[in-house]
């Protein structure tokens, strides 16, 4: 097997564990029935993972790897303003968990409900350094005069409330929306955009050195 086919057998293993661990819990979800869908056999999984829960550690790390990369470069980043920075990290992570929705709900339920300690390790070391990012972004636009002083946690715990509220209560929202539940591109094109102008017009109000007292 050449490397490529090595990465694709990889890249597909963990796209069907990511579809199974969502619709069926980790729990309800067998090393067995990630092979058949995946139409792999049971040793190609052992080979790569080593076991189930290794298997949800590669995956939390390979979809969360990619937010630090864009937080990284968003803060390196010279030519955008605060302002600017804060309106497309809302606009990343909106696309994000609303195009990611079965990763989303897997890392929920692990936070929530797992039993493993490695796990929930994970999850809250990626949930902090990805906050670190986002503390620098937020840092720098009170260095520029740009920004009052918050509480920085507290203010992304409100936006990221929001996101997973909005996420987990989908089958309500789409009954306001008038969207058919199975209709998720209908969906994500209804809910983004407001939730996008939502989270920028409530960080504006917050974060605006203008309305400090």
């Amino acid at each position: 097997m050449s490397l490529t086919e090595k990465v694709d057998k990889r890249t597909q293993i963990l796209a069907v564990a990511e579809q199974l661990f969502a619709e069926n819990g980790y729990d309800g979800t067998s090393v067995r029935d990630i092979a058949q869908l995946a139409n792999v056999n049971l040793a190609m999984i052992s080979y790569y993972f080593g076991s189930k829960e290794k298997l949800l550690e590669a995956l939390i790390e390979d979809r969360a790897g990619y937010t630090l990369g864009i937080l990284e470069e968003l803060n390196k980043n010279q030519t955008l303003t605060p302002w600017d920075k804060i309106d497309r990290q809302v606009e990343f992570y909106v696309d994000k968990i609303l195009n990611n929705y079965q990763f989303h709900c897997i890392m929920s339920q692990q936070y929530n409900q797992t039993r493993s300690t490695e796990i929930k390790e994970l999850i809250i070391n990626i949930k902090l350094r990805n906050l670190e990012q986002i503390k620098k972004l937020i840092t720098d636009g009170q260095k520029k005069k740009a920004f009052r002083k918050v509480d920085i946690e507290l203010t992304m715990a409100s936006v990221f409330g929001t996101l997973t509220h909005v996420t987990n209560s989908r089958s309500l929202y789409c009954r306001l929306l008038k969207v058919d539940e199975t209709d998720d591109a209908t969906y994500r094109k209804k809910i983004a955009p407001r939730l996008k102008t939502h989270l920028k017009q409530m960080l504006r109000a917050h974060l605006d050195i203008k309305n400090e007292e």
